[in-house]
């Protein structure tokens, strides 16, 4: 067996069949610089086996990473894992000096810490953090190029790993290849590849290639007379045919004792890989076949200590039966350890166990877990869960979650706390703590769209405490926001503002009540009324924090609503926070959109700058979408159109970074366009923008865009059509009781009344 078969956990390879045409592909694909291929494929078709193959003598050291839903929380848990693996077999690329920034890993790679730079202190901002441990894993990978990153099953992967990947996307690394795998339809929630990423689907095997491969397991034999029965039993997955004809071999004898193809045609092919099993399992005695279904409990390998404690037998018991498996074909040896032969083989013999037995296996195998240092959580959760152990399951899952939190991994928190909340039978008082705990760790994560419905259905129970209401309204409110849906969030925020007990937390949503921005139907008379409690609130907290947010608000008010003095007080104020830079990154950005709002772009410019750069000095990740948002409105305001459109097809390409401003982006590239004579295709962009806008209730920026449309229209002549989308965005400033955003809309409708009169 080949050391790359081996390191990805595959059996003892059949022929390769079929696939010369898609290896041809993907070598192809593989020889670009720098190159990020996905495989995407049905479990069992050969994914892992085609990473292999197109690895195989290529000359470049190959780290592989297997992401798993089991692994304790840990940020970029598959590439550590992978990495450790590596250096213990001595597989590792020779590594040149990392950059410093690599030093942020000496912690979790020990293993590797005498050859990297010096652990710098961690950072108290957990964003800044993340982002300092994705530009670590970047320069260290860069150390070790050139060389293949294999990442399996990334349907399974850890927020920061597919965070990482989008970061290699965009910010390549000379020499390193990005090779990963993922079952078809299962890329992971909210996860959207940019450009840089090339797709291969590696597809069943054809009744041809069915035939030649049954032939081949056949040693030299002809399968015409079977090969039908095998492609319609099999749907062409190799697994499946391998396995399907090892035990019609088996059944139907050995060596010289062989039956004929023709003969082979007349037995019964099982249809599925459950009935291979079965039938192999029916070889085994009964104590083997308890201790083959254990170790489908335990996991993919099959180690006789801990069997040993689970099915309470002695060892030399176990290992027999372990023996008796591999004889029959259902386990394989590797690195001297016995293995399932594939996940899809596990899966069906955990199955395949009565249902009691299977959750007292579970039991006991968290039982055994219970004693371990440190206390592997997520494997303790998922056995209690299979065991039927409720409460074991929330208490495990809610510590899972706790610990990935600490390590800054919300979007792997949320996980955790869904599959708790959405247990059954858990007390309301506990599902209400839990909730609170997930709409927390949700609201600044991929796991935003999974929690969505759930928070909606937990606050739609009337027995739910009112402090856990205003808490939960409160991050539902936030996430339909961050999502793009304006009226839906305000609207959640609303609701949810009179059962908030905290004056410090009701500031805060009131604050983001007052902002003009939001949505449509709500007058400037309003959200000042919503700023008047806020500052209340804020007071009655002493929380400084909260004043300083209620502060923030007021000025954009301010700012939004035309107020000459707006200007003034805002530079001073971004001065002023000198000793707050998280807070006054966030506001000189929105500060720098409210002066594009209002169409003052040298306030624009001067905060936007000073918002950037506190970005870029604290590493807040979170806010870089934001900072790209603003710098296109920028350009745009000023006519700036160089590389403009690259930059917006981008931002448009990565949705997920910051879902709100899609719109927006979207707004700036139909304007651009207009500019640039596609007037075609902005109409079509712009009147997509207002659609979209119109359904979400969002003022900003279907103001905008109803103004640009009625330029656009105006320009080719169309009066009647543009005077109406000019009154129309006026209609919509009269609503809102913001003049300043409709300057150019007035323009448009008094120039064009001038030139009917004139």
């Amino acid at each position: 067996m080949s050391q790359l078969t081996s390191f990805f956990a595959l059996p003892t390879p059949g022929p390769f069949v079929g696939r010369r045409r898609l290896l041809a592909a993907l070598r192809a694909e593989l020889a670009r610089p720098s190159a990020l291929v996905l495989l995407s494929g049905e479990p069992g078709v050969g994914k892992s086996r085609l990473v292999a193959e197109s690895l195989e003598d290529s000359g470049r050291p190959v780290v592989v990473a297997h992401c798993d839903d089991l692994r304790e929380p840990q940020p970029l848990g598959p590439l550590l894992d992978g990495l450790r693996v590596a250096h213990t077999t001595g597989t590792l690329p020779p590594m040149r000096t990392p950059d410093a920034e690599a030093g942020v890993l000496a912690r979790l790679l020990p293993s590797l810490a005498d050859r990297l730079p010096p652990a710098p202190a961690p950072l108290l901002d957990l964003d800044a953090e993340r982002a300092r441990l994705l530009r670590a894993a970047a320069a260290l990978l860069a150390a070790l190029a050139p060389m293949v990153l294999a990442l399996e099953d990334l349907q399974m992967a850890d927020p920061a790993t597919l965070q990482l990947l989008d970061h290699l996307g965009a910010f390549a690394v000379p020499g390193l290849t990005i090779l990963i795998t993922v079952r078809e339809g299962e890329l992971p929630p909210g996860w959207h590849p940019g450009p840089a990423l090339r797709r291969l689907r590696v597809p069943p095997l054809t009744r041809p290639e069915v035939r030649r491969l049954g032939s081949a397991l056949l040693e030299g034999s002809d399968a015409g007379a079977l090969a039908g029965h095998l492609y319609e039993r099999t749907a062409g997955i190799p697994f499946l045919v391998e396995e399907v004809v090892r035990s019609l071999l088996t059944d139907g004898g050995a060596g010289a004792d062989r039956p004929h193809p023709d003969r082979l045609a007349d037995l019964a092919v099982p249809a599925l890989l459950r009935d291979v099993l079965v039938a192999r399992l029916q070889g085994l005695d009964e104590a083997a076949r308890e201790i083959l279904g254990a170790a489908a409990v335990l996991g993919q390998a099959a180690d006789p200590w801990p069997l040993a404690a689970i099915v309470q037998a002695e060892e030399d018991t176990i290992t027999a039966a372990l023996q008796q498996a591999r004889a029959a074909g259902l386990l394989h040896q590797r690195e001297g350890r016995l293995w399932f032969r594939h996940t899809l083989a596990r899966q069906v013999v955990h199955e395949l166990l009565p249902p009691v037995t299977r959750r007292l296996l579970h039991l006991r195998t968290a039982r055994l877990l219970e004693d371990q240092q440190p206390r592997p959580y997520a494997r303790l959760a998922h056995h209690y869960r299979e065991a039927g152990s409720q409460a074991d399951h929330v208490r495990n899952a809610e510590a899972a979650a706790g610990l990935a939190t600490a390590r800054g991994d919300d979007g792997t928190a949320a996980r955790f706390l869904l599959g708790a909340v959405e247990s059954p039978d858990v007390p309301r008082r506990v599902r209400a703590r839990l909730a609170v705990k997930l709409g927390r760790s949700a609201i600044e994560s991929v796991a935003q769209a999974s929690a969505i419905p759930v928070l909606r259905e937990l606050i739609a129970d009337r027995r739910l405490p009112p402090g856990a209401r205003g808490e939960l309204g409160l991050a539902l409110g936030r996430m339909l926001r961050q999502q793009g849906e304006a009226r839906a969030g305000y609207e959640e925020i609303e609701r949810a503002v009179p059962y908030l007990r905290h004056h410090g937390t009701r500031a805060r949503a009131l604050a983001v009540l007052s902002a003009p921005d939001t949505v449509a139907d709500r007058h400037l008379a309003e959200h000042q009324a919503r700023w008047t409690e806020a500052a209340a609130a804020a007071a009655r907290s002493g929380d400084p924090s909260a004043v300083l947010a209620v502060e923030i608000a007021r000025l954009s008010l301010l700012l939004e609503s035309g107020d000459p003095t707006a200007g003034h007080a805002v530079t001073a104020a971004a001065a002023g926070l000198a000793g707050h830079p998280r807070e006054r990154a966030r506001a000189c950005l929105n500060w720098a959109q409210g002066a594009l709002h209002v169409g003052d772009t040298t306030l624009a410019a001067t905060m936007l700058a000073t918002g950037s750069r506190l970005v870029d000095d604290a590493d807040y990740e979170r806010l870089r979408p934001v900072v790209e948002l603003t710098s296109f409105g920028l350009d745009l305001a000023v006519d700036r159109r160089a590389g403009l459109e690259q930059r917006l097809l981008r931002f448009l390409a990565r949705p997920y970074r910051l879902p709100l401003a899609m719109a927006d982006a979207r707004l700036y590239l139909a304007r651009l366009r207009y500019r640039q004579g596609d007037v075609e295709v902005a109409e079509q962009g712009l009147r997509e923008v207002i659609a979209e806008a119109d359904r979400v209730g969002a003022a900003w920026p279907l103001i905008p865009a109803r103004t640009a449309l009625a330029e656009l229209l105006l320009a080719r002549g169309e009066r009647a059509e543009g005077r109406a989308e000019a009154a129309a965005a006026l209609a919509l400033v009269d609503v809102k009781g913001l003049p300043a955003w409709g300057r150019e809309a007035a323009r448009l409708l008094s120039r064009t009344a001038t030139a009917v009169t004139g």
